[in-house]
């Protein structure tokens, strides 16, 4: 009697653990699938390729971006915001550095993730503030659904 119960408590401990690590698991290549999204975001800045650096974020009319206190509601917004504010004649893009990530996993389909992003410009001024990013999993990776970006006074 006392070994099946020691045989059920070790089957259903054995379990719990391998249970936990593939949790864990799933959620360490999670973090590093968007980790990478936001690294393949910064490349596309840095070589001025505003489409591939938007691929990023889910093309969608529900994708939200606060920025400063202006809200711009879908994709289409974000990018025309991109657009005229880097990409426009007498404008420039710099060079973009993310830092301070820090990624969070809310669940098997969502997460958010905190930093801090810096451009370097052509006249050597450095525009820098922080980001937090709200990530949902489709089909085709995980993209951004909401940007809160801010920047320094």
């Amino acid at each position: 009697m006392r070994t099946g119960i020691f045989l059920c408590s070790f089957v259903s401990l054995l379990g719990s653990v391998l249970i936990g690590q593939t949790s864990a698991n799933r959620d360490h290549r999670a973090k590093a699938e968007i980790e990478h999204a936001l690294r393949d975001q910064q490349e596309a800045w840095n070589r001025h390729d505003l489409e591939a650096f938007m691929s990023g974020y889910r093309n969608s009319p529900e994708l939200t971006f606060f920025s400063g206190a202006t809200e711009h509601d879908g994709w289409q917004a974000a990018m025309d915001r991109y657009q005229k504010t880097y990409a426009s004649p007498g404008h420039e893009m710099g060079k973009l550095d993310f830092s301070n990530l820090r990624i969070e996993i809310l669940g098997g389909h969502a997460a958010f993730a905190r930093g801090a992003w810096r451009l370097t410009m052509p006249d050597g001024k450095t525009p820098h503030g922080l980001f937090t990013l709200i990530f949902r999993k489709f089909p085709a990776g995980w993209k951004i659904v909401h940007d809160h970006t801010s920047a320094a006074d």
